[in-house]
């Protein structure tokens, strides 16, 4: 399996970054649009957590090869 764990940080850092930038630019869709990435970034890597700790728990509903 790959480890997502990497690209989401790299995604999270790419909409921090932008979030910045955008911030600094002016009120924009663009703010609301990083703003929007790296929360939606940030509950995915929270349910990859989730379901890494179930399936070393051996939860049966657990995904399994995480």
């Amino acid at each position: 399996m790959v480890d997502l764990f990497r690209i989401v940080i790299v995604g999270e850092i790419v909409w921090l970054g932008i979030l910045v930038v955008a911030l600094f630019t002016g009120p924009s869709i663009l703010a609301w649009t990083a703003v929007t990435g790296a929360a939606l970034g940030g509950i995915g890597m929270a349910i990859m957590t989730w379901q890494r700790s179930a399936a070393r728990r051996g939860s049966k509903t657990a995904q399994q090869g995480l």
